[in-house]
């Protein structure tokens, strides 16, 4: 198989990641912070390692700021939904995925003012337009740091001093980009952070996160045991206990710090412009293609490394079918869970065939995936 769905869950994983997961089967079955024998010690000690490469990865100065979570959706509601309340003047875009606009809907319902500022054909947004939607009770802008349908990346630097000058809050969904494009959480002013911990942090399904700023201070999303504090009757206010009740996932958690230790061993820059370039080349390939039609910007520094297309007129889907079982290569087609992202660019009917590719894929593999394209494309005509 050729796999080219890294946008959706990365794969295959660095040999380092599945030995970690299955040190902590055989060695710990401990919880961390559940007790001071030498298995609970030895598993804190490799959530709190995880913790603190997060930590160097995203420029963040103190590790206690990085809550595990079991998604970037999770981390996603955590935040909005602790930060949030009737009254509150919330600004987002036309490019999100379902994991931002579906609990800003529901809080919409509940007396939350939504705005959704308006993206170009390309996914790309302005950010003057951001600007202008401020209001005198604007708490909180939400936005995609690259759209998981066109690649698009959003000018977030620019965002996030527009929000620090006025008091506002600034949150980024980086789905598609922790691991991938280099992270500053101080030097963008980002305030939160969600990440997921099975796309570009190479670990599994089941792990991510939410960088909480010294600014922030959220409602627990999930109130119960946290392993500190138990005399209280209420949630503890320190952190990363406030917001991690429950058992953690600590074999993912081992997973993801080792995915962590493999990027920052090989370098994020390096593996970037090897993934653009891979996205580059594909481009350059099906631009040839009769009948196929690219979305998103083409300019490297403006995509993440994926590339989403549609073939004439014929749905999406039916492209990916004969991808996978014809040619024996992985694609993600469909809406993508951001029907408004596809609204934007024009195809909330057809929907898109995406290409993602990793630092894993080979050029061949991009060859073969432009060559099936061609040959459909030719069978189509036919």
């Amino acid at each position: 198989m050729i796999y080219l769905d890294n946008a959706a869950t990365s794969w295959p994983k660095p040999e380092g990641v599945v030995k970690a997961m299955e040190k902590v089967m055989l060695d710990f079955g401990s919880n961390p912070g559940r007790g001071s024998h030498q298995g609970t010690l030895g598993v804190g000690r490799l959530v709190l390692r995880t913790r603190e490469l997060l930590a160097q990865l995203f420029g963040v100065p103190d590790p206690s700021r990085i809550v595990f979570t079991g998604n970037a959706t999770q981390a996603l509601n955590m935040g909005i939904y602790g930060m949030l309340e009737t009254g509150d003047h919330v600004i987002t875009t036309s490019m999100e995925h379902n994991s931002v606009w579906r609990p800003l809907k529901y809080l919409e319902r509940r007396g939350v003012e939504l705005e959704a500022v308006a993206c170009d054909h390309e996914g790309k947004l302005n950010p003057a337009d951001i600007q202008s939607a401020i209001k005198r009770n604007t708490k909180l802008i939400i936005t995609t740091h690259a759209s998981n349908v066109t690649g698009t990346v959003m000018p977030i630097e620019e965002i996030g001093k527009i929000a620090r000058e006025h008091g506002i809050f600034y949150m980024v969904d980086a789905a598609q980009t922790a691991g991938v494009i280099p992270i500053d959480v101080e030097k963008y002013m980002i305030d939160l952070l969600a990440f997921p911990g099975h796309k570009g942090l190479l670990g599994p399904q089941g792990t991510g996160g939410l960088f909480v700023g010294p600014r922030v201070t959220l409602e627990p999303l999930i109130q119960g045991g946290t392993g500190s504090s138990s005399e209280l009757e209420f949630q503890p206010e320190a952190l990363p206990d406030r917001y991690e009740s429950g058992t953690l996932n600590t074999v993912g958690i081992a997973g993801l710090g080792a995915g962590l230790e493999y990027i920052l061993s090989e370098g994020l820059d390096k593996s970037y412009q090897r993934e653009t370039l891979l996205c580059q080349s594909l481009i350059s390939g099906l631009e040839k293609v009769p009948g196929i039609k690219i979305y998103g910007p083409r300019a490297r520094e403006e995509r993440a490394p994926l590339v989403s297309v549609n073939l004439g007129q014929v749905d999406a889907n039916e492209i990916a079918f004969i991808l996978d079982r014809a040619f024996g290569i992985a694609v993600r087609s469909g809406l993508h869970c951001a029907p408004q992202a596809h609204h934007t660019i024009g195809t909330l009917r057809q929907g898109t065939i995406r290409f993602s590719p990793s630092s894993f894929t080979s050029e061949q593999d991009i060859a073969s995936a432009v060559q099936a394209m061609s040959e459909i494309a030719k069978e189509l005509q036919g």
